[in-house]
Parts: structure tokens; C-alpha cells; sequence
């Protein structure tokens, strides 16, 4: 007699789900770690720095409240809704991402291009009078560059370890296909 059951993909790797649930809890905490810095560190910024102050902290660098209504370098202001809803797509594709992301290091990348984004989706969603008509608190001033804030960082730190990671990977890859 033969057995009717149904084949279900992936039945028989069932350590395959748990490893894709251990991966993507990784690139989530990562992600979380960092929204609760960026909004720890606005916080402060708000309460701290609202009246003017300015805080050397060494060189060029100091802490300067700024308000950025539109994306990197404050071009784009006026489009803030825009550039949130635009924030909020990469996000859902990046957490979809998730599921092919077969490295340590593109896990971390992801987590905190998702931690930062949804840091300043956040102060959109919440820092104005309308649907993501707020404006991102930045704070961290070198004087030389544009003002920025800790979601800011992890979203260049991410980008950079994901190239790093797309840059190696790829290489073991091919390296691999020629033997």
C-alpha cells in the first residue's frame, strides 16, 4: 500500500525553519537595539538641547538640535510624506529580504538599515501634525557635514556592511563555481 500524505516543502527540514527563525530574530533585535538608541538619543536631544544649547563634544563635533523635514542633506523638503511611505516599502522588503539572507553579516547589515529607518519613519509619523508630515530630529553636528542622528549611522553602517557582505559572499561564491 502506498502512502497518499501530501508533500510538503520543507517538511523534513524542520531545521531549516528554526534556523530561519534564529536568523531573522537577529536582524530584528539589531533592528529593535537600534530604534530604541535612535529615539533614547532624540529624546535627550529634545530635552537637552530644545532652548539653543550647543554641546562641544571634541574637535568639530558637537550636539546642535536640528529638525530635517526632508531626506539626506535636507534636500527634498516638502516631500516628507513621500519619503516616508517610501521608508516604510524598504522596510517591508527588506524584513521580506530576510528569508534569503544566508550570512551573519548581511543579518546585521539588515537589522540596522530597519532600525534606522523605522527610527526616522517614527519621528515622521510622530513629530508633526499630520500623516508622516513630521520632521526627523537630528542632532549630531560635525560642522562639515550634514546634521544627522544615530538612525542616520545605522542606516550608512548597514548599507556599507551589506556591500562588505555582497563583496565577500559573492566572491567565496564564485570562487566556489570555478573548482
Amino acid at each position: 500500500m502506498t502512502d497518499a500524505s501530501p508533500v510538503v516543502p520543507h517538511a523534513t527540514h524542520s531545521g531549516n525553519r528554526v534556523t530561519l527563525v534564529r536568523a531573522s530574530r537577529m536582524s530584528l533585535l539589531v533592528a529593535a537595539v537600534i530604534v530604541l538608541l535612535d529615539q533614547i538619543s532624540k529624546a535627550w536631544a529634545l530635552r537637552d538641547l530644545a532652548d539653543g544649547r550647543i554641546i562641544h563634544v571634541i574637535w568639530t563635533m558637537q550636539f546642535n538640535l536640528t529638525y530635517n523635514r526632508g531626506m539626506a542633506f535636507s534636500r527634498g523638503t516638502g516631500i516628507g510624506p513621500i519619503i516616508g511611505v517610501i521608508g516604510l516599502v524598504v522596510v517591508v522588503l527588506l524584513l521580506l529580504s530576510l528569508r534569503r539572507a544566508d550570512n551573519a553579516l548581511t543579518r546585521v547589515a539588515t537589522g540596522l538599515i530597519i532600525g534606522g529607518a523605522v527610527g526616522n519613519i517614527l519621528d515622521r509619523l510622530f513629530r508633526g501634525s499630520g500623516w508622516m508630515r513630521g520632521a526627523v530630529v537630528d542632532f549630531i553636528d560635525f560642522q562639515w557635514w550634514p546634521v544627522f542622528n544615530v538612525a542616520d549611522m545605522a542606516i550608512m553602517i548597514g548599507a556599507a556592511t551589506m556591500m562588505v557582505a555582497m563583496l565577500k559572499y559573492n566572491s567565496q561564491i564564485n570562487r566556489t563555481d570555478v573548482h
